[in-house]
């Protein structure tokens, strides 16, 4: 399998955990790719209209996407699904979790090409910021559920999410105001997935 591939994008990585949690890294071949909102991978296209990474290309031709749609893929693949539940409460659960991480890979995503822009505009950022506030608060409040139920797609997002705000914002200091999010990602980030999938800006 060949993977559309940037160590910087969130939702790659959240793909690359997935594949080390399934033990499939070595199926895999990572394809470095660059996408973004000013340059739409036109070589992209073909396998993918939407122009978007990640993008998994399968050993006959046929690519999958988005990220979720890969992850529960992979995690098929692992011969005993692990991160994604069956049908019922759980799984619910488990994809409301994975919304409200993936969401916030998307916010932060929108948030700095707005800041790139040469007059950011103050509403957008203002808005950015208290949707960040809200999401934080939401995820302090569910820390302990989020350790005490098995680790799965969910927790694998939120992860991600918090993770890239690390890595592109290492100066927020989100951990003081959210003692007991800050403790579960310490967790997390100490997964060997996780370390194995560290963002570098390359």
């Amino acid at each position: 399998m060949r993977l559309h591939w940037s160590s910087r994008s969130p939702f790659v990585r959240k793909v690359m955990v997935v594949a080390h949690e399934a033990g499939l890294t070595d199926r895999i071949e990572r394809v470095p790719t660059v996408v973004a909102l000013t340059r739409p991978g036109l070589d992209l296209l073909p396998t993918n209209p939407l122009g978007k990474i990640p993008t998994l290309v399968l050993e006959d031709g046929t690519a999958l996407y988005d990220s979720v749609v890969i992850c529960e893929y992979l995690d098929g693949l692992s011969g005993q699904p692990l991160l994604f539940p069956p049908a019922g409460p759980a799984r619910i659960e488990a994809l409301r979790r994975h919304a409200l991480g993936n969401g916030c890979m998307d916010m932060l995503l929108l948030f700095r090409t707005e800041m790139g822009r040469d007059q950011p505009d103050r509403r957008i950022l203002d808005g950015f910021a208290a949707k960040q506030a809200a999401v934080l608060a939401a995820l302090e409040r569910e820390a302990p559920a989020l350790a005490d139920t098995p680790f799965g797609i969910g927790q694998v997002a939120i992860g991600c999410a918090l993770s890239y705000l690390d890595f592109r914002w290492p100066q927020a200091g989100w951990r003081g105001d959210h003692p007991a999010l800050a403790a579960w990602h310490e967790g997390f980030s100490a997964r060997p997935s996780v370390q194995a999938t560290a963002h570098i800006d390359a």
